[in-house]
């Protein structure tokens, strides 16, 4: 599987079969999805915790994988909390950047990085 060949409804058809597999669907709650996306947030964030800016963009090979292991766990249970709450994941996305391009038009916000308020009181 890669990005370019695999598609969103792939992802989460192997997610919910995953779980169903194992009965989890009793654990697999919006509650649980949710803090378990932190939790995985917090871990990811760990690897950064006390890199300098530069230090985090030049990575060794061992802590991409980790940082990817990570980043995985984040995104599985993101598919799992879309099955949960029957979201499609595509079209969520979508609206939320169509949204985004309002809220920061590139001609107002290009090389900033306010929080989309700002961008409002300071027109």
């Amino acid at each position: 599987m890669n990005d370019r060949d695999t598609t969103l409804q792939q992802l989460k058809e192997r997610m919910a079969d995953f779980v169903r597999e194992r009965d989890w669907e009793q654990y697999h709650t919006p509650k649980n999805l949710s803090m378990s996306i932190a939790i995985e947030a917090a871990e990811l964030m760990e690897h950064f915790q006390w890199l300098t800016v530069e230090a985090s963009k030049r990575l060794p090979v061992e802590a991409l994988a980790d940082i990817g292991e990570e980043l995985a766990d984040i995104v599985i249970y993101s598919l799992s909390l879309a099955n949960t709450l029957q979201l499609d994941l595509a079209e969520t996305v979508s609206r939320k950047m169509d949204k985004n391009i309002r809220k920061y038009p590139s001609e107002k916000v290009r090389g900033k990085a306010h929080k989309y308020t700002w961008y409002q009181e300071n027109e």
